[in-house]
């Protein structure tokens, strides 16, 4: 509207208002997702569903049972049951937003439920710190994390726009690439979008590190003179490296798996050494080395220092065979983070020799889905490796004309292969800076301690018998079920494997919910503990392990 001059009088906004308006209204039903996970402990130290108090539509508390981890739905049911409706025309306001978020609350998975025990995460950002035998700490330093970044709404590219969250992810990352023994002055890393994509990047890395044609010609004889190349992993590595080298162009082929070693499941140094060099025997380039710290069925950790001894001799400029270098990744997604804890970081002992380390604080740390690490001894590579002209974007200095050195970059999407980046360090960082490292060291200490009663248990029960190690090497325990009545664990993969998947679905009534993996005599149960996991609810899977195995095998 025209002022008396001419002129449009100011407008005003009220944005502030309506967010916090809006985060009240969320509040409200969130608070109570949390509370009901809560509430539901008791049930899961009994091993099966509780009644509890709710107060009716008079306010008046009544017991009730409910399933608080999950309304088990098939996806077509639920396909009804949500009744999604994204309106074409006009929208359906905060009354369709918030009815949309009760359907996404009622029919999700509840993390924060202690019955989820499923897989290699956990609740947001649940870092428990022992104070006493009877007494538990948790921070939920997570849900203010993601509350911020959604309130900054920025893009972790270039330092212009996002300098204050720029520092953190640079002093963060230096901080972490301490621990593992890269403590140059460049050490440091990036955040990827989860362990995948940091493993992604560091092959890319490493072929356009140790092979620079590779960035211009790509996987051409050209560039790779003595053949394709050939990564190598262990068979009970993590299929992202699989994925990794169909993305780059090498085709799953070119992975070799590495025998375990049948009992710790480790990958045996030995066998990589006949798998490098039989890959030269056949005319292909040995060119990256996935090591893995905290394997995803069995939780293994590789024998690092044993590997880089191997590619110490097979390989690099030094090697008296005179072969090109082979890089050393440590995909330690889930089990890095014990290198916060002085009484498991022996378990990674060699991994300051490695190339490049993946690590993810979104597992063993439980801080928010995603927050992956990317972490080498000196980010100048992973700026070699990665970056790419765009002047529109990057305003870095140039080169100085006679070492050919950068300036030291901040512009940290110039180190990754994305553009587009969330500052998932922040996560990482606020809870640090909460919890401190010694907080850290208890979480994982004590999900250690949890892990190892539960085998402990398991070990003693007459109905179970263990496959992992006891204590186990990491956070999952595995195990089959096979009682004295139907004569121990079958001989036939294919009863065991029925056996399993229908006590693992009938938990999800009693309020577990488990996993399971295929194993040499069929499928086996995969129990992960967290920082979280209280010594009650391992006591109480037991129960109901017992319990629903029963009704199995009598069925």
């Amino acid at each position: 509207m025209n002022g008396i001059n001419g002129t449009a009088k100011p407008q005003t906004l009220n944005r502030a208002d309506e967010v916090e308006h809006l985060i009240d209204a969320v509040k409200a039903l969130i608070i109570p997702f949390i509370r009901a996970a809560d509430t539901a402990v008791p049930s899961r130290a009994a091993g099966q569903l509780l009644p509890t108090e709710e107060a009716n539509e008079n306010g008046t508390l009544t017991p009730v049972v409910r399933n608080v981890l999950v309304d088990a739905k098939r996806p077509q049911e639920l396909v009804k049951a949500l009744a999604l409706d994204l309106p074409e025309g006009e929208g359906r306001g905060e009354e369709g937003l918030l009815e949309t978020i009760r359907g996404v609350l009622r029919y999700s998975v509840n993390t924060w439920d202690q019955g989820f025990m499923d897989k290699l995460y956990a609740s947001t950002n649940a870092v428990g710190l022992f104070l006493s035998p009877c007494s538990f700490l948790v921070t939920v330093v997570g849900v203010a994390s993601e509350l911020l970044l959604a309130a900054l709404n920025t893009n972790v590219h270039v330092y212009q726009v996002s300098p204050a969250l720029t520092i953190l992810e640079k002093h963060t990352a230096h901080r972490l690439a301490a621990l593992f023994g890269f403590t140059g002055p460049r050490a440091g890393g990036v955040t990827c979008q989860g362990g995948s994509s940091s493993n992604l990047t560091s092959l890319v890395t490493a072929r356009n590190t140790l092979y620079p044609s590779t960035k211009t010609l790509g996987n051409s004889a050209s560039a790779i003179p003595t053949g394709p190349f050939a990564l190598f992993t262990s068979v009970h590595g993590h299929y992202s490296v699989e994925k990794a080298a169909v993305t780059c162009g090498m085709g799953s082929e070119a992975v070799w798996t590495v025998p375990v070693d049948p009992v710790t499941g480790q990958m045996d140094p030995e066998e990589l050494r006949g798998a490098i060099r039989k890959a030269r025997a056949e005319g292909q380039t040995p060119l990256y080395v996935n090591a893995t710290a905290g394997t995803t069925v069995l939780g293994s950790y590789d024998p690092l220092a044993a590997i880089a001894d191997v590619l110490a001799s097979e390989g690099g400029p030094s090697a008296s065979n005179g072969h090109e270098k082979i890089w050393l990744h440590v995909d330690g997604s889930w089990g890095g983070p014990a290198i916060f804890s002085p009484s498991q970081r022996y378990k990674l002992a060699g991994v300051e020799r490695a190339d490049s380390v993946t690590v993810n604080p979104h597992k063993m740390l439980n801080v928010p889905v995603t927050c992956s690490f990317l972490l080498v001894p000196d980010t100048a590579v992973l700026h070699r490796a990665n970056t790419l002209p765009a002047g529109y974007l990057f305003h870095a200095g140039a080169a100085d004309p006679e070492t050919g050195e950068v300036p030291e970059p901040w512009d940290l999407a110039d180190l990754t292969l994305q553009c587009g980046r969330r500052a998932d360090s922040l996560k990482l960082a606020l809870a640090w800076v909460h919890t401190g490292t010694d907080g850290f060291a208890a979480a994982v200490d004590g999900a250690f301690a949890r892990a190892a009663q539960l085998a402990g248990l398991l070990e003693a029960h007459e109905d179970f018998v263990l496959v992992s190690e006891n204590p186990p090497p990491c956070l999952q325990v595995c195990f089959y079920y096979g009682p004295p009545g139907v004569g121990g664990v079958s001989d036939d993969k294919a009863v065991n494997t029925a056996r399993t998947k229908a006590i693992v679905e009938r938990l999800v009534a009693r309020g577990y919910m488990i996993d399971y993996a295929p194993g040499e005599k069929g499928s086996f149960f995969r129990v992960v503990v967290n920082a979280l996991t209280l010594p009650g609810t391992v006591e109480g899977l037991v129960k109901a392990l017992e319990a629903v195995g029963r009704e199995v095998v009598k069925a």
